[in-house]
């Protein structure tokens, strides 16, 4: 019992932890227009969430869910009361929207997280649904974003891009050929 010792996360990760470059992560986003596409999803809201924390002069959020992107302005607005959020109810398949949205806003930066995930979900019956949404909507994101002079456009992909096996892999790889 007393070898025993209390698991680290590094113990778990099977490399060496990567250290975030704080300060330039800070000169990227503090004050600047921030938008984040599927602010509302389980990776978009956690993106919104650590962006807040290097004071962005806005956080546009853009999401499809009414609920999920009242959840995360809620959340929001009581952990960083003094962020300007706009918050926009859209889909990445409507490229006239989106083109207002990011005329409307000029992000500087564009996080696009908007995008199906669940693999099983996806197969069969879903896979036309999965490429337009994830393919094709990252086509109109990018687009929209580079018609409105955005400085930066990251991509949140999955390592299941890599020799896809399954069709939301193989959305996710065209994506990033996009």
């Amino acid at each position: 019992v007393e070898r025993l010792r209390d698991i680290e996360a590094e113990d778990l990760l099977g490399r060496a932890p990567v250290e975030l470059d704080e300060a330039g992560i800070a000169q990227t986003l503090g004050g600047k227009t921030v938008m984040i596409t599927g602010a509302g999803g389980s990776i978009g809201s956690e993106l919104c969430r650590q962006v807040a924390r290097f004071r962005p002069a806005r956080l546009v959020l853009y999401e499809q869910s009414e609920f999920n992107l009242y959840t995360i302005e809620q959340e929001l607005n009581e952990s960083f009361p003094g962020l300007p959020l706009a918050r926009l109810i859209g889909d990445v398949k409507d490229l006239p929207h989106l083109r207002q949205a990011f005329a409307a806003w000029r992000p500087q930066v564009v996080f696009h997280a908007a995008a199906y995930k669940h693999v099983p979900l996806m197969e069969f019956e879903n896979a036309a649904a999965a490429l337009r949404n994830n393919t094709l909507g990252t086509y109109h994101a990018a687009l929209a974003a580079a018609e409105a002079g955005a400085e930066r456009f990251v991509l949140i992909s999955t390592d299941k891009a890599v020799n896809p096996t399954n069709v939301m892999g193989a959305s996710k790889g065209a994506a990033e050929m996009v």
